[in-house]
């Protein structure tokens, strides 16, 4: 069984086998790169307004 028999016969299984393999190592690389990632910092989210009305005490709600 020469290589040419072997690309005949499992074409499809090394193209994909070959493909997943590429696509999952790149896919790692894009999840590992810090330009992706940003830092969220606490000042940049705001809290929302339904969460300072709900937190306060019922007496400071009704002045």
């Amino acid at each position: 069984m020469g290589l040419r028999d072997v690309w005949r016969q499992y074409k499809v299984l090394l193209v994909m086998g070959t493909s997943l393999v590429l696509i999952h190592l790149g896919w790692y690389q894009l999840k590992a790169s810090p330009l992706l990632h940003k830092q969220i910092t606490q000042d940049a989210v705001p809290e929302p307004a339904i969460v300072t009305f709900v937190s306060q005490p019922e007496a400071a709600r009704r002045k």
